[in-house]
């Protein structure tokens, strides 16, 4: 049996490659649309219908999503989360950064308007800043969103026995997975942040995680072909191909170390 320290060993030895292994592009694109989604998410749509209320997260909020989905189409849900979880620390990090920045006396090139300098830069430093509510309620509804939609992706493509790698199984795996994920992703953050603290309504919490949701999946519809298509490229080209051999041979090792 192996003790806790190696497996910890062993666990970071396969995350370390992992991250040598995934095209350096695909994280630093996944990295920012988080960070850029939970920024966004500061500001609030104005809408002419009452029952409905959005926030501007939902411009960038499904390219996470769709990144996930082929980061766990080629290698793995447990490969995908620990890159999502790699993503939250990220932007919890520059989180810190921007609030440290807004401690820094000084003033925001937007507060120069005459009369108003004092509001308007207090504003932009709360913005940019964050506030707790706000950095605490993206990043836990983020964290269960992540996990279900790379789980749920990967068992709904063990259902596919004859042709898992087919478009029919690409199609059917992202876009449940992602409805699922959208849908708590908003309404995890809704309940958390949107209705304590913004006085949001229960309808208008599950309106915006229903109607986010089906924007989000119209967004990421133009770009569910492009998906299928570089997970086929990336199967192709072998991508990965050291990370996967690593996974066999520690399985392996693992066996004989149980016989």
């Amino acid at each position: 049996m192996l003790t806790l320290k190696r497996k910890i060993k062993r666990e970071w030895n396969a995350f370390l490659l992992l991250m040598k292994n995934v095209p350096a592009l695909v994280v630093v694109l996944f990295v920012m649309s988080v960070f850029a989604m939970n920024l966004l998410a500061n500001k609030s749509i104005d809408l002419p219908w009452d029952w409905l209320a959005l926030d501007c997260g939902i411009i960038v909020s499904w390219f996470a999503f769709f990144t996930m989905d082929i980061l766990t189409k080629h290698f793995g849900p447990k490969a995908a989360t620990q890159i999502s979880v790699l993503a939250i620390l990220v932007n919890l990090f520059f989180c810190l950064l921007l609030f440290l920045g807004s401690l820094i006396p000084g003033m925001w090139g937007e507060a120069y308007v005459e009369g108003s300098e004092t509001l308007l830069n207090g504003a932009l430093n709360r913005t940019f800043g964050g506030t707790w509510y706000v950095v605490l309620g993206s990043t836990t509804a983020f964290i269960v969103s992540a996990i279900v939609n790379n789980f749920s992706n990967f068992g709904i493509g063990k259902l596919f026995k004859k042709n898992p790698d087919g478009w029919a199984a690409y199609i059917l795996r992202t876009y449940v997975s992602t409805a699922i994920g959208q849908f708590l992703d908003n309404l995890t953050f809704a309940l958390l942040v949107s209705h304590f603290f913004f006085g949001w309504s229960l309808l208008q919490c599950v309106t915006c995680a229903v109607t986010g949701m089906v924007a989000e999946l119209l967004c990421e519809l133009l770009f569910l072909y492009p998906g299928f298509v570089i997970t086929r490229r990336w199967k192709r080209n072998k991508v990965g191909e050291a990370y996967f051999e690593f996974l066999e041979k520690d399985h392996e090792n693992s066996d004989h170390g149980n016989e």
